[in-house]
């Protein structure tokens, strides 16, 4: 595996084979570190990083001896922040993998004004994991499973897994409106975009990336729902665009909810008790194991302020 090494001039880096499979930006992101990630991708377009002597593009994906050329970078001496060590709910973990019940609030990585994550936190409490990596994201405010990846080949199979959809992956929810069917498919093309102030956000759009959730219907309450959404494709921000666009906002969202709604939700009234975050957990998933081909089925329970929240629906009836 590359190290982290600062480039004062042109190296020339062998591919071992633990990075093979690896995206060329993504192991340029890793090896340089202290470099802002915008210099990294102005160096790939430019040209200035090559592969066995030719120009790729910020996708090409790494193989075993590969030999690629880093032109000279300054690299900050010294990281700007220290990350403090963390551990989080263990679901499961084996020598492949390490699947955590990550709660809401926390980041999975740092970057957009974040200065660590998840992944970063594990990595600092874990100096002796030769090799950990996220296998997918979650939104900084949803909670619930994810998976991290201990091995490359792990990581490779996972991802050919979620590409092929053998993955099932399933949230729940709390709407607002009158949600009517039992089980309803919202197939929405989605569209990413940046705001002016450098916000990432998406959109329906006729022309963005084919998307489909399925949604059933778990409860309903007089002025929400509780809902299990299942991906059937994992675009970004994918359950919360389809539900908001639909007319059925989750609750707690602060980017495309009923922000009046979300206000008054804070607060307690005699029909509800009170919420403070968004209602979106990632409660199951299902895949095949890596190394032994086992079905693995994946279980996190509701966070508790959500399951205080349905259980004072309950209570008012």
């Amino acid at each position: 595996m590359a190290s982290e090494q600062n480039f004062a001039q042109v190296q020339l880096l062998t591919v071992a084979e633990d990075d093979a499979g690896q995206r060329i930006d993504n192991f340029l992101l890793r090896i340089c570190k202290g470099v802002p990630k915008s210099h990294i991708y102005r160096i790939l377009r430019s040209g200035e990083v090559r592969v066995n002597k030719g120009r790729i593009d910020q996708l090409y994906r790494l193989k075993e001896g590969d030999v690629v050329r880093v032109p000279p970078i300054r690299v900050a001496e010294k990281p700007s922040n220290h990350v403090p060590g963390a551990e989080f709910a263990v679901i499961f973990e084996d020598p492949h993998l390490l699947i955590i019940d990550k709660p809401a609030g926390v980041a999975v990585h740092g970057g957009s004004g974040v200065s660590f994550g998840v992944i970063e936190q594990l990595r600092a409490a874990r100096p002796e994991a030769k090799f950990l990596e996220l296998v997918h994201r979650l939104d900084r405010e949803t909670s619930g499973l994810l998976l991290l990846a201990k091995k490359r080949t792990a990581l490779v199979s996972l991802h050919e897994q979620m590409r092929d959809g053998e993955t099932d992956k399933r949230y729940l929810t709390m709407v607002a409106g009158d949600w009517r069917n039992q089980r309803q498919h919202i197939k929405l093309p989605l569209h990413k975009y940046t705001t002016a102030d450098g916000e990432r956000r998406v959109r329906v759009q006729a022309d963005g990336m084919e998307s489909h959730t399925v949604f059933s219907l778990k409860k309903k309450f007089k002025d929400f729902a509780l809902l299990e959404a299942e991906l059937k494709t994992g675009r970004t921000h994918q359950i919360r665009v389809h539900l908001s666009s639909s007319g059925f906002p989750i609750l707690g969202d602060d980017k495309y909810g009923d922000f009046a709604l979300n206000r008054e939700l804070l607060k307690a009234n005699e029909h509800r008790g009170a919420l403070k975050r968004m209602f979106l957990h990632a409660h199951q998933i299902s895949f095949r194991h890596p190394a032994t081909g086992e079905i693995l089925k994946l279980n996190a329970p509701l966070p508790k302020e959500c399951e205080n929240f349905v259980r004072s629906l309950m209570v008012d009836g």
